[in-house]
C-alpha cells in the first residue's frame, strides 16, 4: 500500500503497534475490565463475559475499515475490475509464484529468528525472571512486559533505518541493516542467558528486545521488493515464519534447560543473519551478488542517493527494458513474475 521509499517505516509501525496491542489488551482485560465484571458475577463467568469486549471492538474495527478504506493504492477491487485496471491473477498462481521464490524462504527463516523469538520471550521471560532471580509472579510479569513495550518504537525504528539505508545504498543497505540487527540480537540472547545480576539482565533484555523488533521491521522493508505482483503471498509466508519459529524455540524451552535453550536460540539467530548473503532480488544488488537495474538506480538517485559507479546494466537488459516501455506496469510486473497468460 506504500511507496517503496517508506514501506519499511510504514510496515514496521503497523506491525509494531499490532504487537503492542496484544500487551495492551492483556493489561486492560486483566487489570481493568475483569475486576469490574467480577463485581457482579463469579470469577469464571466474568472471565468469559469480558471476552465479549475485544470481540466487539474487533468487529467494529473491521466494519470501519471496510467502509472508509481503499482496497489498494489504485482504488477498490470492484471498481478496478470494472474499469479493466486490475489484472486477473488467481490466488493459487500468486501463492505458487511467491512460494517458489528462494528469497521468500530465506526471509521466512530470518523472521522466525526475530518475531518467533519475540513470541517465545512473551511466554518464557516471566518464568525465567521468577526462577532465576527468585521474584514474585507479579514482579516477574511486570519486568517481562518490558519486552513487549519496546514495540512502541523499536520495530518502527528498524523499518525507518532500513528505509534510510535503502536511500543511501539501495537493497544492499537494507540487507546490511537486516544482518546487523539479527547478529546483535543473537549476541544479546547469549549475554542475557549468562547474566546473574537482575539489573543487568533487565538492561540487556531492553537492548535484546529493541534489536528483535528492529529486525522484524527490517524484514518487512525487504518483503515488498521480492516479487511486487505477489507481495501478499510472500508477506503471508514470511509472517508464518514467525509463528513457526515460536513453535520451534518453544519446544526447545520445553525439552532443554533454560540456559541451554537460550544458547540454542541465540546461535540460530546469529546463523540466520548470515543468510542475507544469499538473498538475491532481481534488479537489486545483494550483499555479494547481483547488480542494480537502471530502474533501481533511477529510484535511488531520486531519493538522493549516489549510484555506485561499478553498477552497469548489460545491453541485453537495456534492450529488454525498451521492449516493455509501452506496456502498463501491471503487465510488466506479471511478465517479470511469470504470471502473464
Amino acid at each position: 500500500m506504500f511507496t517503496k521509499e517508506v514501506v519499511g517505516t510504514a510496515n514496521a509501525l503497523v506491525g509494531g503497534w499490532g504487537n503492542l496491542g496484544g500487551g495492551v489488551t492483556q493489561l486492560v482485560m486483566g487489570s481493568v475490565l475483569f475486576p469490574l465484571f467480577k463485581l457482579g458475577m463469579s470469577a469464571e463467568k466474568a472471565w468469559r463475559t469480558v471476552c465479549i469486549v475485544p470481540a466487539v471492538v474487533g468487529m467494529l474495527t473491521g466494519f470501519i475499515i471496510l467502509k472508509i478504506s481503499d482496497d489498494a493504492p489504485k482504488g477498490n477491487y470492484k471498481e478496478m475490475k470494472k474499469n479493466g485496471t486490475m489484472p486477473e491473477v488467481s490466488a493459487a498462481a500468486s501463492f505458487r509464484s511467491g512460494a517458489m521464490n528462494f528469497n521468500t524462504w530465506l526471509l521466512f527463516v530470518q523472521y522466525a529468528c526475530c518475531f518467533g523469538v519475540e513470541l517465545t520471550m512473551n511466554n518464557a521471560a516471566a518464568s525465567y525472571f521468577k526462577s532465576t532471580f527468585e521474584l514474585t509472579t507479579e514482579s516477574a510479569a511486570a519486568i517481562a512486559s518490558i519486552f513487549g513495550w519496546m514495540n512502541l518504537f523499536a520495530r518502527g525504528v528498524g523499518g525507518f533505518v532500513s528505509d534510510k539505508a535503502n536511500a543511501r545504498m539501495g537493497m544492499r543497505g537494507r540487507l546490511w541493516w537486516q544482518t546487523i540487527c539479527l547478529i546483535i540480537e543473537g549476541i544479546m540472547v547469549l549475554i542475557f542467558a549468562n547474566t546473574t545480576s537482575l539489573g543487568l539482565a533487565i538492561f540487556i533484555m531492553v537492548i535484546f528486545s529493541s534489536f528483535v523488533q528492529a529486525a522484524e521491521g527490517s524484514s518487512y522493508g525487504i518483503v515488498p521488493y521480492v516479487n511486487p505482483p505477489v507481495t501478499g503471498s510472500i508477506a503471508g509466508i514470511v509472517g508464518a515464519g514467525g509463528n513457526t519459529g515460536a513453535v520451534g524455540f518453544g519446544l526447545g524451552f520445553r525439552q532443554l534447560e533454560t540456559k541451554q535453550a537460550f544458547v540454542l536460540m541465540g546461535s540460530c539467530i546469529i546463523a540466520s543473519g548470515f543468510l542475507s548473503l544469499f538473498v538475491c532480488i532481481k534488479g537489486h544488488a545483494g550483499l555479494v551478488t547481483g547488480q542494480d537495474s537502471e530502474e533501481a538506480i533511477a529510484a535511488w538517485k531520486k531519493m538522493g542517493g549516489a549510484a555506485p559507479q561499478t553498477l552497469v546494466v548489460p545491453e541485453k537488459d537495456a534492450e529488454a527494458a525498451e521492449e516493455v516501455e509501452d506496456e502498463s506496469p501491471d503487465e510488466e510486473f506479471l511478465k517479470a513474475s511469470g504470471l502473464s497468460k
